[in-house]
């Protein structure tokens, strides 16, 4: 299929105080005063990227880096200023898990609503109903309005039509992270299997170890600006959790990497001065406790470091029998 989304040196501006933005009355008022001032933003600018068939690219960044926005002209809710983007296929985007429902109606209304919104039709959405509500885990509320659900059960509603609909593209902004711990567990391996189906993904996320294990690019904005677009995800995703504990933005992807190695070597020191720490409990224990009280605690540490070397079911067994 070739590239499926292809972003040209995109640029996306925001306007503020001019007539669209504040109404006629207060400009009239404005100019009236001589306070009219009219201001330009950048959300994005000079962004440059492509996904083939397949792909899984996160976008990574802190807050105000454009990352939202850039979605938005993806989804083609937005007109880029400058450059240009080009998609190839039907999209199924989760922006705001809210968006496209209403309140006063069920949940039952509002799946076919925004399968409708979606463009699939009626003896399509009749054909997947069941296998969207069962997959939200919300078969008890059907019939509920769609503002009595609490916002964990808004959500999976919203993901599983994104998932379940069968989409070119699926966008994913911060909703991976929401439910409980099982469904996030659900989403995920979801996730995992509509990428292997072929399908290109982007997915925004302030999880770091949730763009490694899905994504096989990465996009990193600071302040509208790109600092890299690349298929060294890891690399990429540490340098950037150095940066947040650095402030120091690299300029180059020798820079990148640079930061990337000290991302690994605090890592390191923090797991050593852990296991230095962990160490010293035990001999503590070792020294004044029981046996039993000293296998815990080396059964804890092993847990917490490399639970691969314990067989959990025979753990379970020991503690059941010695812990009454």
């Amino acid at each position: 299929m070739g590239k499926v989304i292809e972003c040209n040196d995109v640029g996306i501006r925001y306007i503020t105080g001019d007539l669209k933005a504040i109404g006629l009355k207060e400009y009239v008022m404005r100019r009236i005063t001589g306070k009219y001032d009219v201001k330009e933003f950048w959300a994005d600018r000079n962004i440059d990227f492509y996904l083939d068939s397949g792909d899984m690219m996160g976008i990574i960044g802190s807050n105000g880096a454009g990352k939202s926005t850039l979605l938005k002209a993806i989804s083609g809710i937005m007109e880029p200023k400058e450059g240009s983007i080009k998609v190839k296929g039907r999209i199924a985007a989760l922006l705001e898990l809210a968006s496209g429902f209403d309140g006063d109606m069920t949940v039952k209304e509002n799946a076919y609503l925004r399968g409708a919104m979606l463009g699939y039709t009626r003896k399509f959405m009749d054909e997947k109903y069941k296998e969207i509500i069962s997959f939200a885990e919300l078969e008890d509320f059907q019939d509920r309005t769609f503002r009595q659900l609490s916002s964990g059960m808004k959500s999976r509603l919203a993901f599983a039509i994104c998932c379940m609909v069968e989409p070119d593209i699926i966008i994913l902004d911060e909703v991976l992270a929401v439910g409980d711990g099982a469904f996030r567990k659900k989403s995920g391996d979801k996730m995992r299997e509509i990428l292997n189906s072929g399908v290109t993904g982007i997915l925004v996320s302030h999880s770091i170890d949730q763009v490694k294990e899905l994504c096989n690019k990465v996009l990193w904005l600071d302040h509208g600006k790109q600092i890299t677009f690349s298929s060294d995800v890891k690399t990429v995703c540490d340098a950037y959790s150095e940066f947040l504990v650095t402030k120091e933005l690299p300029g180059s992807e020798e820079e990148i990497k640079e930061l990337s190695l000290s991302y690994e070597k605090r890592m390191a020191e923090e797991k050593a001065k852990k296991d230095k720490k962990e160490t010293k409990k035990l001999e503590g224990i070792l020294a004044k406790g029981t046996k039993n009280t000293a296998i815990e605690a080396s059964l804890d540490i092993i847990e917490n470091n490399a639970p691969e070397l314990l067989d959990m079911h025979e753990v379970g067994k020991w503690r059941r029998k010695n812990n009454g």
